[in-house]
């Protein structure tokens, strides 16, 4: 059976119509923090819920695992957690690298909170986070040669969510090597 031309037009333009594109997410300071869940670095489900009202929450958005940025930031939090800890506060990293890739990253350089695999970028979209393609690296961990592919490189932005659930700072012009410290700065001053 052969449609008529009037309707081959009108099926092929609807074909040809491209998706609705995803309403772009801008989180201010006095906005309700967005809920969220992901794997955490051990495999189980790190859920925001669970902390949010209970805790300040630093969620802190970097590209990839193991690179040197990314590396200054999560030692940076890695050395001042006791500090920000005696300020009721909980960190937590977010990229789109794997579980198993945070687990190498955890160990080799004792990081001490939780790292999200937001491999799907869930998160991220749901903070309006910029991403980019990801990719893969290679790094000797114990003497072997490990790939660390990533799904995608989220743009390093860095969010305070206070104990009301409601954004407190965005940072999207994040200093890797300073930003724990950047975080300590605005909590003491607030």
């Amino acid at each position: 059976m052969r449609l008529p031309v009037a309707l081959t037009v009108l099926f092929a333009a609807a074909v040809a119509q491209p998706a609705l594109a995803e309403e772009k997410v801008e989180l201010k300071v006095g906005d309700k923090a967005p809920s969220f869940a992901a794997l955490d670095d051990t495999g189980e489900e790190w859920k925001s819920s669970e902390v949010v009202g209970k805790k300040v929450v630093v969620v802190y958005f970097y590209p990839a695992d193991m690179t040197g940025g990314c590396t200054k930031q999560a030692c940076g939090f890695r050395d001042d957690l006791g500090k920000l800890a005696s300020k009721d506060v909980v960190v937590v990293g977010v990229s789109g690298d794997s579980v198993r890739n945070h687990q190498l990253f955890k160990k080799v350089h004792t990081l001490n909170f939780p790292l999200l695999a937001d491999t799907k970028g869930t998160v991220a979209k749901a903070f309006g986070v910029p991403m980019r393609k990801g990719g893969t690296i290679e790094r000797e961990i114990d003497g072997k040669l490990e790939k660390l592919t990533r799904t995608y490189s989220a743009s390093r932005w860095t969010f305070v969510i206070g104990l009301d659930g409601t954004i407190k700072h965005v940072n999207t012009k994040v200093n890797a090597a300073k930003d724990s410290a950047a975080v300590l700065e605005l909590l003491s001053a607030s």
